[in-house]
């Protein structure tokens, strides 16, 4: 063990080591996400430099490069984690190929529009499977900060709009939005933020039933190292402000995609609103909040026009 000790001390003071918000730049990997791997995967074992941070070698550096790109493939981290590192520079390298691969054999490249249409077509005729394959396809080759705003949120204001065209039956438009919303809730589970994360209450006021709105928000939020208390859809403004105080949370925001009473909706969210501490922000996203903004805005509550605009803000809220 004290061998181990000094070979650690010795390498801090060599040149090729690097912090966290280094390794988090060169990987792309947050740093609650390298967190998580070492604490909970055992991924890497960084040293302590004398003042307790970690630094992580050029070695560290390199196998976690691999282990984002084994996930960004669609396998778990879990699965990986332990590979030696010949082992996994093996598997990311056949991954690739596999990719190229498919790409050739498909001869035609896959842009966001591309994606989303697709998901469209299996969805108009409930192809269950498919659409799933699909969706967890983009996800593993996006990373889930780029399938959340350059597929997700497309692709649900495209299901909005085909629904109130009629070009979508309400059973096509539940299925849709069911498909994709057991992948984000499955996504967003999957990162475990710092016990000292701020709060976020995610929810939707009475009368909106509608839960991937708010699955949105509560993926790109913890996405953004916030620590989310999720709590679905359809919760009267007094259940909302309780769990809000309750836990403690920095930042309430709530999901309105269609609006069927306009005064039910206004009503409820104002009740949040006067509620809530000052000290609170309410955001609103959603198309249908859109159509609210004047009212709601009058009220002290913060419109966002959509998921992306939103990611911003939590993110310099995060960080400030």
């Amino acid at each position: 063990m004290k061998q181990l000790r000094s070979k650690r001390k010795a390498i801090a003071s060599q040149a090729d080591t690097h912090p966290i918000a280094v390794v988090a730049e060169r990987t792309g990997l947050t740093q609650d996400v390298l967190r998580v791997w070492e604490r909970r995967y055992g991924a890497v074992e960084p040293g302590r430099s004398p003042n307790g941070q970690r630094f992580y070698t050029d070695s560290d550096l390199e196998r976690l490069r691999l282990l984002h790109a084994a996930t960004r493939a669609g396998r778990s981290i879990g699965q990986v984690a332990r590979l030696s590192g010949k082992a996994l520079t093996s598997m990311v390298k056949q991954d690739a190929l596999a990719r190229a691969e498919r790409a050739s054999a498909a001869d035609e490249t896959i842009d966001d529009a591309g994606l989303v249409n697709t998901a469209l077509s299996l969805a108009q005729s409930l192809q269950s499977r498919q659409l799933d394959d699909h969706l967890r396809r983009a996800s593993a080759m996006l990373g889930l900060p780029e399938f959340l705003s350059r597929v997700a949120a497309p692709l649900l204001r495209r299901i909005g709009d085909e629904w109130h065209a009629g070009r979508f039956t309400p059973a096509q438009e539940h299925f849709a939005s069911s498909a994709l919303y057991d992948i984000i809730v499955e996504r967003m589970r999957a990162f475990a933020p710092r016990d000292d994360a701020p709060r976020i209450l995610v929810a939707t006021p009475a009368g909106e039933r509608h839960a991937i709105g708010a699955a949105l928000v509560g993926a790109g939020a913890a996405v953004e190292g916030w620590r989310v208390i999720y709590l679905g859809t359809d919760l009267p403004a007094k259940e909302i402000v309780a769990a809000a105080i309750a836990s403690n949370v920095a930042v309430v925001a709530l999901s309105v995609l269609y609006v069927e009473d306009r005064e039910r909706v206004i009503g409820e969210l104002r009740a949040v609103r006067s509620r809530l501490p000052v000290s609170i922000p309410l955001f609103v996203g959603g198309s249908g909040a859109l159509t609210l903004s004047r009212e709601l805005a009058a009220s002290g509550i913060n419109i966002t026009g959509n998921v992306a605009e939103l990611y911003d803000v939590l993110r310099r809220s995060r960080e400030s």
